[in-house]
């Protein structure tokens, strides 16, 4: 409705402005001007574009203060950017304005309008997309049209508003075993070709098989840094060790031989370690940080100490801490796997009757896929499964604890590991999938290709849904994980290639032919779309963000209450109001109306901060308080030094308009001077602060790009407009 009223009235304003254009020939140039930008107004009402149309009639009433008759013709443009400057700023600052005064804090969900965020979000989720989609057409009235197009936020910090803080421990170790594990391979790999098992830079599988035949690699799993290696015989040992050999590992492994002359230790050097744990503690920061501004949670607070990583999160929302906690918990660990089928690992377990189960847990067969026979066609042959369903009153969780804790009594050897995937069943009462268990999958333990290798994930339905799943999340690849995947591809036609994600299988899919172009995708399961969608995009989030370089857990959890209080907010309000009023008052009194015109000037130079900072989502924080009390302190300063100077001007008997033009052009150097000086201060405190420096710089640097305009262009047209009025041949400057 409203923008159809916009379009209606921005096309009335062209047709008018084309016949003013015709009528009034020295005024063509501008109403041209406001016929284009008012057809573009109107086209951008029609299609219902919120913010072409804003920017569009704001030409529009810029082009026609330039049309009237005041003043002179560059004064009239200089008005009108600054009037279209001042109605962005109100838009801005508007949801800012209409959150923090009609949907407050201290009351109750049940007495806020349906305007305020805390109410939609106690909606259904298909109830509010159609009442937000209504709202930002114009069907629910102007405040809510506004509130649903303008996206900007001017939000209260923690020390403000309270809100949640979280302690994650970053488990390094599991970083380190990676380290070690990615050692181990290559260690295993090199010796295959330095014993003579094989000709190849890359040997084989079968090649390393070989190797347990000389030499006997272990990696303990209850210490993350060793790797040991028993020799059968001494000779293998002089040989493996040769300098030639040796030397590239040794620049992170140190080297411990036993007296047997046998047994040889590699351990990850203490340095090397150092570093792995600081790195992998400042990227889990980096991540978590690009995962929660993903959800547009821009004023949290992220900081490190020792291994933990700090998240205070300012709010009161239980459902948006829920959301964080959540995203910030998904490890994102991205693995691609090869099934090692033909092992039927699980038919002995099955066929022994003395094997310990899990409660509920049971054994199946399926068809599995072998590769290409000798005559090129499909290899397969019965393959044994564990499933375990979900208990009564059990979560799905609890299941899968249950499962991991028995695989961890099966004696599996290093280079192999039990995976786990969702199991799917019809429920016939509401004919949707539901998750009701797991299964087991017999993994090689080597990730053939790996999560940073992904360059891009984007959530996407699936156009050709057969009914067992509407979303994916299709992948592209680095070169370096392209050429990887369409080598492994083409090597493991018709085998089973495991998607796994937080030690969790996604999808096995079969290998049907090598795959090129370095796409790969993830399915969403079989549960019921809205679920689907849901985890697409989150998976969609944690993929772009990048996974944890190791997994974390939740140390601490507390909920915090504003530092300052309500009660101390509510006096530094008020001391602020009237410290503004003094402020206002002295001005006046000093420099009689021409200290209202500096009164007015500090005022929009306040609103001007604000709406850039809400144009950024930011948040209000003791220390941006602070800046923007410094800033406003500036504004003073320089209109008291144009208002100065203006009058030495007065008092030297220049006239009125004389006076006025050679006051701005001698305070200028000063205003600009002062201001250059502090926002050097301020971009060096942004470059090298963190948290509360950073955000008082932020401000500061915003508020002196603001003293200069408001300071030196929106006062001088005042200004100019008195001593161009019949008020003009005096000067009330005290």
């Amino acid at each position: 409705m409203i923008f159809k009223v916009l379009a209606a009235s921005f096309a009335a304003i062209a047709l008018l402005s084309v016949a003013g254009a015709y009528l009034k020939r020295p005024k063509r140039s501008v109403l041209i001007w406001a016929v284009v930008s008012a057809s573009f107004a109107a086209g951008g009402a029609y299609y219902q574009s919120f913010w072409p149309t804003v920017g569009a009639g704001l030409l529009v009433v810029w082009a026609l203060i330039a049309a009237t008759n005041s003043v002179t013709f560059a004064w009239r443009v200089k008005v009108g950017m600054t009037l279209a400057i001042a109605v962005v700023v109100m838009l801005a600052l508007f949801p800012t304005i209409h959150d923090e005064g009609v949907c407050s804090r201290t009351k109750p969900v049940a007495e806020l309008r349906s305007s305020c965020p805390e109410v939609l979000k106690q909606m259904p989720s298909e109830a509010r997309d159609e009442h937000m989609k209504l709202a930002a057409l114009g069907e629910k009235g102007f405040t809510q049209f506004l509130l649903q197009n303008i996206g900007f936020r001017l939000v209260r910090g923690l020390d403000l508003a309270g809100g949640l803080r979280l302690v994650y421990n970053v488990q390094v170790d599991e970083a380190i075993r990676d380290k070690r594990d990615r050692y181990y391979d290559q260690l295993r790999a090199s010796m295959t070709k330095q014993l003579g098992l094989s000709a190849l830079d890359a040997p084989t599988v079968p090649e390393m098989a070989k190797l347990a035949d000389k030499v006997k690699l272990h990696k303990p799993r209850e210490q993350s840094d060793i790797i040991t290696a028993t020799f059968q015989d001494t000779a293998d040992t002089t040989k493996a060790l040769e300098d030639a050999f040796i030397a590239p590992f040794l620049r992170e492994l140190t080297l411990l031989r036993g007296a047997d002359g046998k047994a040889v230790t590699f351990r990850i050097r203490n340095e090397v370690g150092a570093d792995v744990r600081d790195r992998a503690v400042q990227q889990a920061k980096e991540t978590i940080h690009r995962r929660i501004d993903g959800l547009g949670v821009k004023e949290a607070a992220i900081s490190v100490r020792d291994e933990d990583i700090i998240i205070e999160v300012p709010g009161n929302q239980e459902k948006e801490f829920d959301r964080i906690r959540e995203l910030i918990s998904e490890t994102a660990r991205l693995e691609f796997k090869l099934l090692d089928d033909a092992a039927n690992f699980f038919e002995p377990i099955a066929s022994s009757p003395e094997a310990s189960l899990p409660v509920g847990m049971r054994f199946e067969v399926e068809n599995a896929p072998l590769g290409l026979g000798e005559g090129g066609g499909q290899r397969s042959a019965p393959s044994y499964f564990a499933r375990l369903n979900k208990l009564d009153g059990e979560t799905i969780e609890e299941t899968l604890k249950r499962m991991r804790e028995w695989a961890a009594t099966l004696q599996i050897d290093e280079d192999h590991e039990v995976g786990f995937g969702k199991v799917y069943e019809v429920n016939p009462d509401t004919e949707q999938y539901e998750l009701v268990g797991w299964r087991t999958y017999f993994l090689k333990a080597k990730a053939e290709l790996t999560g940073d290798m992904v360059r891009d994930a984007l959530a996407s339905s699936d156009q050709n849904d057969a009914g067992l799943g509407g979303w994916h999340v299709q992948m592209t690849m680095t070169p370096l994980g392209a050429e990887r995947f369409e080598a492994i591809t083409a090597a493991n036609v018709k085998k089973r290639f495991a998607i796994i994600l937080d030690a969790k299988v996604e999808s096995a899919p079969v290998i049907n032919e090598a795959i090129g172009g370095g796409t790969a995708r993830i399915t969403m399961g079989s549960g019921n779309l809205q679920q689907q969608l849901e985890d697409s995009r989150k998976l969609e989030l944690v993929l772009r963000s990048g996974a944890l370089p190791a997994p974390i857990s939740l140390s601490n959890e507390q909920r915090i209450g504003a530092l300052l209080g309500q009660d101390a907010i509510d006096d530094g309000i008020k001391a602020a109001s009237v410290g503004g009023l003094l402020v206002v008052l002295f001005m006046f009194w000093q420099y009689r109306w021409s200290g209202g015109i500096a009164s007015l000037a500090v005022a929009f130079n306040l609103l001007l901060q604000l709406a850039i900072l809400a144009m950024f989502n930011a948040s209000m924080t003791l220390p941006g308080l602070a800046g923007l009390a410094l800033t406003v302190g500036m504004a003073v300063d320089a209109n008291v030094l144009i208002n100065e100077r203006i009058r030495e001007e007065v008092l030297a008997g220049k006239s009125a308009r004389a006076a006025v033009s050679l006051g701005y052009d001698r305070a200028f150097s000063a205003i600009f001077d002062g201001n250059a000086t502090t926002l050097i201060a301020g971009l060096i405190m942004a470059q090298y602060g963190s948290g509360p420096i950073k955000g008082f710089a932020i401000t500061l640097i915003v508020g002196m790009a603001t003293n200069l305009f408001t300071g030196v262009v929106a006062t001088k047209l005042l200004f100019e407009w008195w001593v161009n009025s019949s008020r003009g041949m005096k000067l009330s400057i005290g």
